[in-house]
């Protein structure tokens, strides 16, 4: 195990930010200073859950955060300090509700089938001025801005700048671009094992928002943050290992599209559980601008409606661009990093386990043709119908584990009791004159 004070000895560092994410993605952290690492090490940071997005209340007792010291990570761009994941614990035993603990009881699930679930995730995101109302540059304006070279050459510093330090951290990005929307990019980097993905999912969105604060812009992964333009996606790539032979299990190249019998039923349980996923991978009020949203300026939203799979298809909820893994491209950026693995790991286990069938394989254009499907299931239209979805999956609710399901549920249920309580410009300006 790595030792977090030896650590802080050989690198220089001076705090430890002790961190964890709640249930609605948000990071949390103390700041500790390294001559106090090892005991930290042992018992863990205390923090009031009940101040978090988590199912606590004042009365809990403290919500011990264990750091997990393999997953440390120097910032490079402050390198007196370093970030390390951690576990959240209470009286003794792992918080069940807490996400990172969710996602390592799945990954012990799927080892005990001798199996390694490896992703990688695309997660996209805006460079907007400060105040978060318009996008920071204002010659990017091209209706059709993905690719575009001038655009992603104008912001050089920032781009640069994140892409360099994930060089330094062995990460192996592999290209950057400005995405279809006017003001987005996007940073790719190489597979890994689920937590590991999620662990450098995680630290990514500190580090694109700490390195546009200090160019002075304000980087967002809201999945809709300009009206008209494609949102934030945070599409995952999937592909499941045999820890025994060290095979891919999903290749096959005697199957259709390469996909092996358990690839196949591996994406039947993300097929049969997608409307009630949706609730975790489209976590917010405003994902459902994203997945139900009308053409935007450049010709496409790039987002998923219907229940559908395909080969290499961008149009389809998932599709398989190449032998032995298939790519979901429901997720958005608002998505726990955390949670997005671990409910790709249950529905995809379920899947296994049942011998799901994915259904039809459709090869049309959804954006065009998508109409002419008949009894494909709609993905959720809002927040409401996602929760009610996830609620009357009991499959996939058990396989999340009761406790976390149970107040998941109840904060998602208070976030859109809240939104609806919510006194609109748009009640006024369309009520006032009846």
């Amino acid at each position: 195990m790595t030792d977090l004070a030896a650590f802080a000895r050989e690198k220089g560092v001076k705090y430890f930010m002790i961190s964890y994410t709640d249930l609605f993605g948000a990071q949390r952290a103390k700041l500790v200073p390294s001559q106090a690492i090892s005991d930290m090490q042992e018992d863990g940071a205390g923090f009031a859950g009940f101040a978090t997005h988590l199912d606590l209340t004042p009365a809990h007792p403290d919500m011990l955060a264990v750091p997990d010291a393999p997953s440390v990570i120097q910032l490079p761009w402050k390198k007196d300090v370093a970030w390390v994941a951690s576990n959240c614990v209470m009286d003794g035993q792992g918080l069940t509700q807490a996400p990172r603990n969710v996602l390592a009881r799945l990954v012990a699930e799927a080892a005990e089938m001798d199996l390694e679930v490896k992703t990688g995730v695309e997660p996209e995101f805006f460079l907007l001025t400060p105040e978060g109302t318009q996008i920071s540059d204002p010659y990017d304006t091209a209706a059709k801005p993905c690719y575009d070279q001038q655009a992603v050459m104008r912001r050089y510093d920032v781009i640069a700048e994140i892409c360099d330090y994930m060089l330094e951290l062995g990460w192996e990005p592999y290209q950057n671009d400005h995405e279809d929307a006017n003001g987005q990019f996007e940073i790719n980097w190489k597979y890994d094992g689920a937590m590991a993905t999620a662990d450098k999912h995680s630290f990514f969105k500190f580090m694109v928002k700490s390195v546009a604060e200090k160019h002075g812009l304000r980087a967002t992964f809201m999945p809709k943050p300009i009206m008209g333009l494609t949102g934030n996606g945070c599409h995952a790539h999937i592909s499941v290992w045999n820890t025994k032979t060290g095979k891919n299990a999903f290749s096959d190249p005697s199957k259709e599209l390469s996909l092996s019998d358990d690839g196949r039923h591996f994406l039947g349980g993300i097929m049969k559980h997608a409307s009630a996923l949706a609730l975790i991978t489209n976590p917010t009020i405003n994902s459902y601008k994203r997945i139900n949203a009308p053409r935007t300026i450049s010709g496409a939203t790039w987002a998923p409606n219907t229940v559908t799979w395909t080969g290499n298809n961008r149009t389809h909820m998932v599709r398989v661009p190449g032998p032995g893994r298939f790519e979901l491209r429901l997720p958005d950026g608002a998505v726990n990093p955390y949670l997005l693995q671990a409910v790709i790991i249950a529905a995809g286990l379920s899947g296994l386990k049942s011998k799901a069938d994915p259904g039809p394989r459709y090869d049309i254009d959804m954006y065009a043709e998508g109409h002419k499907i008949e009894g494909a299931p709609k993905l959720p239209l809002n927040l409401l119908d996602a929760i009610r979805a996830y609620d009357a999956d009991p499959g996939l609710k058990a396989a999340m584990g009761e406790d976390f399901s149970s107040a998941y549920i109840k904060l998602k249920m208070q976030e859109w009791n809240s939104f609806v309580n919510h006194f609109s410009h748009w009640e006024r300006d369309n009520t006032l004159d009846i």
